[in-house]
């Protein structure tokens, strides 16, 4: 046989008899099924982000609460207070300074405040623009944290929009 013979292209023929595609129908059926299995598996995901928010939010304020505690013990005290938002002068050395300026997990800003009713210096959030998270919500952030109660322990809520970690209690 000549090695320079032309041999026929399956992919050009025609379909055998017999053989045949999908029809309308079974496609339907088929995106149903899929719509059906989205629809179920979807839900589980959306019930799945308010703890995995909450987690991330109690990470990030536990790492900001260790390194504040670390420049008080290199710095002799604890920062000076600073607007919701804003780094206190001298930690930007210490936190990751992107994660601080970008909103909470859970919505609000990142907050330090000092002379808090009580409490010697504390770092939180403040839900300057965003609703506030209702209670049940920050009590379960606060079991995370905490011990499940708002008024008491070390993670507590000061106004109707604002809850830190207090790093010193009033002697």
């Amino acid at each position: 046989m000549d090695r320079h013979a032309t041999h026929t292209d399956s992919s050009r023929q025609p379909a055998a008899r017999g053989q045949r595609a999908f029809t309308l129908v079974e496609i339907l059926i088929v995106v149903v099924i899929l719509g059906i299995l989205a629809a179920t598996v979807v839900p589980s995901f959306a019930n799945a982000i308010e703890p995995s928010e909450r987690s991330a939010f109690a990470t990030s304020l536990r790492s900001f609460a260790q390194s504040t505690e670390l420049y008080r013990v290199q710095e002799g005290g604890y920062p000076q207070d600073s607007t919701s938002g804003e780094i206190p002068d001298g930690l930007e050395d210490y936190i990751d300074v992107s994660t601080w300026r970008s909103e909470t997990p859970i919505g609000g800003l990142w907050d330090s405040e000092s002379e808090l009713d009580g409490a010697v210096f504390g770092i939180g959030v403040h839900f300057m623009t965003d609703e506030p998270r209702d209670s049940v919500y920050m009590t379960e952030l606060d079991a995370l944290i905490d011990n499940g109660d708002l008024t008491t322990g070390g993670f507590q809520q000061f106004e109707d929009d604002r809850f830190y970690l207090v790093l010193q209690f009033e002697d």
